[in-house]
Formats: C-alpha cells, sequence, structure tokens
C-alpha cells in the first residue's frame, strides 16, 4: 500500500507497509522515561468477589486498571490546553486530522554559561525543510537509555523559542521532540516555546499539537516522512501517544 502527496512541486510516494514507531512503550513500574516527579506507571488488576481480572491467577480473562501521568510517563501528545484554562482546549477536539508531511532532523545540545542545553535556532534553521506539516527533533547522544530516563530534577534539554516563533510562523502544526519538555524543567511557569508555538498571546493555533518523549531510533535518516499521529479519545489536554512514521521517496 501506497499514499501520494505533493510537496513544493515535487511527488512523494509513502510506503504504507514499512512502518517505524517513534513513540516508546510503556510498562509498568518505574522502567519507562519519567518526568516532573510523576509517579510510575500502575497495573492492577481488578478483584470483586470470585471473580479475579488474571489468566495466570486463575480468572477467565485479563482485566486491569491503569494508571498513567500522560506529561511525565512517556511518550504523549499534548494540545494548547495544556496552558489554558480554557474548557472546551482537549486534545480530542483540537486534533482532527491524523496524518502530516513530516521532517526529521537530528540536533545537538549547546551547552550554555549557566548550565543549560538547549537546541540553537540556528543550527536549527540549516537543517529546516519549507513546507512541512510536522517536524520530528531527534537529539544527540542518542541512545537507548531515552526508553527509561529519569530526568526530574536533572535540568534536561530543551528548544529555544526562537525555534517554535519559526515554526508558528512556518504554520508547522505538529511538533515531536525526544525531550520532556520543548521549555526549561523550571523555568518560573514561564512556558516560553509553549506559548509561542501555540501563539498564546495572539490568535491561538488550536489545531496544533506539540508531542514529547519520543524515541527516534538510529536506524531512522533524517528527511521526509509522513506521520500518522494516533492518539486515545480522551476530552483531556494529553494523551499517551503512537507517532509512526513511515518513508517516502520521490514519484
Amino acid at each position: 500500500m501506497k499514499a501520494s502527496f505533493i510537496l513544493n512541486g515535487i511527488a512523494y510516494e509513502a510506503d504504507l507497509t514499512n512502518p517505524l514507531d517513534i513513540s516508546i512503550p510503556l510498562k509498568e513500574g518505574d522502567n519507562n522515561p519519567n518526568c516532573y516527579y510523576a509517579e510510575p506507571v500502575k497495573f492492577k488488576t481488578i478483584k470483586s468477589g470470585n471473580f479475579i481480572g488474571s489468566v495466570a491467577l486463575g480468572g477467565s480473562v485479563n482485566y486491569q486498571s491503569i494508571s498513567i501521568t500522560p506529561h511525565g510517563n512517556g511518550t504523549h501528545t499534548e494540545c494548547y490546553g495544556h496552558i489554558s484554562s480554557d474548557k472546551e482546549a482537549t486534545l480530542n477536539t483540537c486534533l482532527t486530522r491524523f496524518h502530516f508531511i513530516t521532517q526529521v532532523m537530528t540536533l545537538s545540545p549547546t551547552n550554555q554559561l549557566n548550565g543549560d542545553k538547549i537546541i540553537r535556532f540556528e543550527d536549527f534553521r540549516t537543517k529546516f525543510h519549507d513546507g512541512v506539516e510536522a517536524v520530528v527533533i531527534r537529539t544527540t547522544p542518542n541512545t537507548e537509555e531515552k526508553l527509561h530516563q529519569r530526568y526530574s530534577g536533572t535540568n534536561p534539554c530543551y528548544i529555544g523559542r526562537e525555534i517554535a516563533e519559526f515554526l508558528r510562523e512556518k504554520k508547522v502544526k505538529h511538533l515531536l521532540v525526544d525531550l520532556p519538555s520543548v521549555d526549561k524543567e523550571v523555568d518560573g511557569g514561564e512556558l516560553k516555546s509553549h506559548r509561542a508555538f501555540w501563539n498564546m498571546d495572539g490568535n491561538i493555533r488550536k489545531d496544533c499539537t506539540i508531542t514529547e518523549l519520543i524515541y527516534v531510533n538510529n536506524d531512522v535518516k533524517d528527511g521526509l516522512y509522513l506521520l500518522n499521529l494516533q492518539v486515545t479519545s480522551l476530552e483531556v489536554d494529553a494523551s499517551p501517544s503512537k507517532p509512526v512514521l513511515f518513508k517516502v521517496s520521490e514519484n
């Protein structure tokens, strides 16, 4: 199966038979990425009277409740409701399309004098491909530690506000990063990159999303892809998500 699209006057074709999952599978317990001091993911077997929701324990079916903090436990996608008091600002109402022409790029953090590590606009701008609807940023070093990294209290890398402003100006609607946040861990609530990307001080970009804590395997090369952004249908500001890439070639 293939899908076709045109970007900047060039025809491309996406191979839908070879999905590249860039989400991080969630497991029970501590063996997941964790940020902002979120509680570990919890799986709880349901028990009621003589019923037990575990085949291993003698039940007829597996039946569990799951406790997850989307913003802190793993790959998640968020809408502007993350930083808005608007009760209508839910991901389920904001995200109504699920396939996007996407660029994957690899960038290295720069150390700042204050000890911060940021992705600089200058580095980003040289790689940006005009016309894409979504951008996936993979940072270096890119190791499997990201699959269970504990970020809380470590002042992890973040992106510079200029990148968010540039993406807004270029009408890029979806930003995906392998970082716990596009903003500094502790910034006094300023959330400069979040606010700039969604244009919170102007005409809010309600159909735009930010996805954090992805993992892009090193086998995935920089370049153009078709993105399928999958989320659960929850009327909240963020959801665990499953972004999937498909390779493209000129047609």
